[in-house]
């Protein structure tokens, strides 16, 4: 291979990528590919100057720190050529192929492969261009073709494995499926008794647990309460009969069951991941890290696998699943379900309301932010408000609301209209037109890179067009997220609005003054209250009641004005 650059001795930076985290444990891809590497080198007259790698890094994205450590190697200077053994350990996406080269370019080094095919002319680009597309569309077709074929193997009733099974159980040696280890079964069935049988909190589970000193899976000292709420909610620990798995999975595999066993189930499909590589800048400098969200999916997208019997009755997971399942997280403040959090109780200066406890008297109160965040003067209303009447004034004049339906539908039918005419147009045609506004930068962004290769323009005015379109776009992506926002606001607003006319209204009034403080937050956020407190403890709301309502302080709900101003 000629010098790129005419420097002597041609000086080269080798590297190398897995993408997945077996691999980099291992270590045998990367070995083998720097062992390729540094023989071409020896070939060819280079000296190796460095030596990278990208241990579990996707090619989808250019976010890796062995390719940022690349970049700023070659930005020194003095760098001849960057090696890889294929082009598709640079990137999988040929955009990104593209702009390296270019950066590389303008340090007069040279982005080769041992795979190229091409040279620097028309023809060799075209070639090496269809190299990098087939790499792409490789990637989309394996990671295709692995989830079909999990999903077949899911269907067949054999275990997905992941990076590690349910805490109680170890895979199989095939890891088709699970078989128990007693010694975590122990704790899982401890945690079952202690809820489903002894009545105990899962707090009380936890300090048991800490107390005797027995570490979590992960070998940490303390527990956390949502992974023993997981443990009592997931299936695979709750007994099923022959019966009840059959109707979950297909004949064939209900036909290697024996009836007479009980068995758990495990469900593969039942979440969606998406991964982000994201760079954070710590004391060690910048540092990428993976983020995963998970999306629970449409359970009818849940495919059943039956596994061994955990061993623990049927009766303690009924009893464990009652007894949380009408818990809800507990905010610090005196450990009680305020009605008017997550905004719906505000303050006249318009910021949120928020909670305070005191211990000594025992009272809760609504105060606003500014007087917790910044002092006593921040804002004129710093009183606080007890939290139990404040409720109580609220919620009869809202039971009384609701005790009448015709003045329900009327302000929801008002706040659906009001919102359709947000739409302003058809949302249909509204989205083609964003739509085609971002495939028209598609098209624009391959044209001005194909002006750039041709020397038409400039790598800066390329740079420059490119920043262009990328406004251009996720102004159009903001645009259609909007849309998509504006829709789902009105769907929410017919479905509460069906809700409420036919689980809430009419209701009998004893039978609403016993509904549950969290009941009777979400027949607020059905109706979108709004609830403003004035400093002589008024309340003023609005939301679906046709017009705004005030709530004196010092009156009962008779004596109460339905319609603005001060109260009489």
């Amino acid at each position: 291979m000629p010098s790129t650059n005419g420097h002597d001795p041609k000086r080269a930076v080798l590297y190398a990528r897995v993408s997945t985290e077996e691999q980099a444990r291992s270590g045998y891809s990367l070995a083998q590919q720097l062992e390729a590497l540094r023989e071409y080198a020896a070939r060819e007259g280079y000296e190796i100057l460095e030596e990278v790698t990208d241990p579990a890094q996707s090619g989808a994205s250019l976010e890796r720190p062995g390719m940022d450590r690349v970049r700023d190697v070659v930005a020194t200077g003095g760098v001849s050529v960057v090696l890889a053994q294929d082009r598709d350990r640079f990137a999988r996406e040929p955009a990104y192929h593209y702009l390296l080269r270019k950066e590389f370019e303008e340090h007069s080094c040279t982005l080769r492969a041992l795979n190229d095919r091409g040279d620097n002319s028309p023809e060799g680009e075209l070639t090496d261009g269809i190299l990098d597309q087939l790499a792409k569309y490789e990637r989309a077709k394996v990671a295709e073709r692995t989830r079909r074929g999990k999903l077949c193997r899911a269907r067949e009733g054999k275990i997905i494995p992941g990076a590690s099974p349910p805490f109680g159980f170890k895979y199989t040696p095939i890891r088709d499926n699970f078989v128990v280890d007693e010694e975590a079964m122990q704790l899982v069935r401890r945690i079952f008794r202690m809820v489903g049988a002894e009545r105990c909190t899962m707090y009380a589970v936890k300090r048991a647990f800490e107390y005797e000193g027995i570490a979590t899976p992960r070998g940490r000292r303390y527990w956390n309460i949502s992974f023993i709420r997981k443990i009592i909610a997931d299936d695979v620990y709750k007994p099923h009969t022959f019966d009840e798995v059959a109707q979950l999975v297909t004949s064939e595999v209900a036909a290697r069951l024996d009836p007479e066993k009980l068995y758990g189930i495990w469900w593969y499909n039942r979440e969606r991941a998406v991964v982000k590589h994201v760079s954070e800048t710590g004391p060690e400098g910048k540092q990428y890290r993976r983020r995963r969200a998970f999306k629970e999916k449409p359970r009818s997208e849940w495919i059943a696998i039956p596994t061994l019997d955990a061993g623990i009755p049927r009766k303690w997971v009924d009893g464990a699943r009652e007894a949380v399942g009408g818990n809800y997280r507990h905010p610090r403040s005196g450990r009680r379900y305020w009605e008017f959090s997550g905004g719906v109780l505000h303050c006249r200066c318009g910021l949120k309301m928020t909670t305070h406890y005191s211990s000594t008297p025992g009272y809760h109160y609504y105060v606003c932010q500014q007087r917790t965040r910044n002092g006593k003067e921040a804002c004129p209303h710093s009183k606080f408000h007890r939290a139990e009447p404040l409720e109580q004034r609220v919620w009869g004049f809202v039971s009384e609301l609701l005790s009448d339906p015709a003045r329900v539908q009327a302000g929801l039918d008002k706040m659906i209209e009001e919102e359709r005419a947000s739409l302003h147009t058809d949302p249909s045609q509204e989205a083609e037109i964003w739509l085609a506004k971002l495939a028209e930068v598609e098209r624009k962004r391959s044209s001005f890179q194909d002006m750039a290769a041709d020397a038409l323009i400039t790598f800066d005015e390329l740079r420059a067009k490119l920043a262009e379109l990328e406004e251009t776009h996720k102004f159009a992506q903001q645009q259609l997220e909007a849309l998509e926002g504006r829709q789902m606001r009105l769907r929410d607003l017919e479905r509460d609005k069906a809700t409420l006319l036919e689980s809430y209204a009419r209701m009998m009034p004893e039978v609403l003054d016993d509904l549950a403080p969290e009941e009777r937050r979400q027949v607020y956020q059905m109706l979108r209250l709004r609830a403003t407190v004035t400093p002589a403890g008024s309340v003023e709301l609005i939301g679906a009641l046709n017009k705004s309502v005030e709530i004196c302080g010092n009156e009962s709900i008779s004596r109460c004005r339905l319609s603005p101003g001060p109260c009489s």
